[in-house]
């Protein structure tokens, strides 16, 4: 199996862990969310410390491992490497992706999220594993994700480049099988978890989508 068909298949569902967005403990509504079949964690700290969170992603690392599932950081490489983390997801305007590289080695994987259909091609050739890109039905998750971009966005970006897409933005149990329909090989997600009844059965009820539409491709 390939580094890219490997990875693609840990990122089918992939939860935003964003503290300002649950009433709840992050961390029991990550633990419930891998109970239900989350396969890849983001830590999302914009408005923490970086000492809160670095002993965030440090928990949300072990219960990362318990699950066999992946962790990443958002734009932080420092906190990745600290929390011993998978890898980390970077932007347009975070460190340059070569430089990610050059730190965190050939085996760290680097998450990219283009804004433009250039920036997609340019994000495989300078070395990102997966791209994150959207959003695809709009959010109001994330302050500055911009306009919807819908399926044909995903679609061509995913055909741009060699390597994994997933989908973000706006997704739910109820519309996520057109984005894998669309060639993402996964979809984030954020408030269709951390903001529902129960994390786990949202959890659950996604991937069942999930696994649903990539079997039937």
């Amino acid at each position: 199996m390939s580094r890219d068909a490997g990875l693609a298949g840990r990122l089918a569902l992939y939860l935003v862990a964003d503290p300002d967005q649950t009433n709840s403990s992050l961390l029991d509504d990550v633990a419930d969310a891998l109970a239900g079949g989350v396969t890849a964690v983001q830590l999302r700290a914009k408005t923490l410390s970086d000492r809160e969170a670095l002993w965030l992603a440090r928990k949300l690392r072990e219960l990362c491992t318990e699950a066999s599932a992946l962790f990443i950081v958002n734009d932080r490489i420092d906190i990745a490497l600290a929390s011993a983390a998978d890898g980390v997801h970077l932007g347009v305007d975070d460190l340059p992706l070569e430089a990610a590289r050059q730190i965190g080695g050939e085996d760290f994987i680097i998450g990219y999220s283009p804004e433009t259909d250039d920036q997609t091609t340019e994000g495989s050739d300078r070395g990102a594993d997966y791209l994150g890109v959207g959003p695809v039905y709009g959010t109001k998750s994330k302050n500055d994700a911009g306009a919807a971009i819908g399926l044909d966005v995903i679609r061509r970006r995913a055909h741009l480049v060699g390597i994994p897409l997933i989908g973000i933005g706006g997704i739910s149990a109820d519309n996520a099988t057109a984005v894998i329909e669309s060639d993402a090989v996964g979809v984030a997600v954020v408030s269709s978890i951390l903001r529902s009844d129960d994390p786990r059965i949202a959890a659950s009820r996604l991937a069942a989508v999930v696994r649903n539409a990539l079997s039937s491709k």
